[in-house]
């Protein structure tokens, strides 16, 4: 048994590292095992992230698909069953929302839809409101402002 094979599985040999730009001796002397000449040969080369040799890249050959508009105005659309958290009477605001974490993330408007039932009379004042929203409100006692 030798000893490189002590600690290892049956042919394993540990390889020496490749010691570049030690004399034509070593191996790897003279142009330090980069070739002749061209762009990988020169100091500082690095590849950018989908460079492909000068072919266009993948992510230019590929079709681009749809719109995105730059310009348009988020809305934020909230279940009125959320509102029920609030206390009966309230006027819940859009700062109110937020300081409840219902609204997590930037909007330019909030639209109020629908969906689930309102159990409280409170004052609600949002940009938008759907027809559902705003006829369940109503028939809970309680108003409807738009900003």
């Amino acid at each position: 048994m030798e000893l490189c094979n002590i600690t290892g599985p049956k042919n394993f040999v540990r390889k020496k590292r490749k010691r570049i730009g030690r004399g034509h001796g070593s191996g790897h002397g003279k142009t330090s095992g980069r070739g002749q000449k061209g762009q990988k040969a020169r100091s500082g080369y690095s590849r950018k992230r989908g460079f492909e040799g000068g072919q266009t890249p993948l992510q230019r050959r590929i079709p681009k698909r749809g719109f995105n508009n730059i310009f348009a105005k988020k809305v934020l659309a909230i279940n009125i069953e959320k509102l029920n958290i609030f206390e009966e009477d309230s006027v819940v605001s859009p700062e109110d929302l937020k300081s409840k974490k219902i609204i997590k993330k930037r909007f330019n408007k909030i639209k109020i839809i629908g969906n689930g039932k309102i159990n409280k009379k409170l004052t609600i004042k949002a940009h938008k409101f759907s027809e559902s929203a705003k006829e369940k409100v109503q028939n809970a006692g309680g108003k409807v402002e738009v900003i």
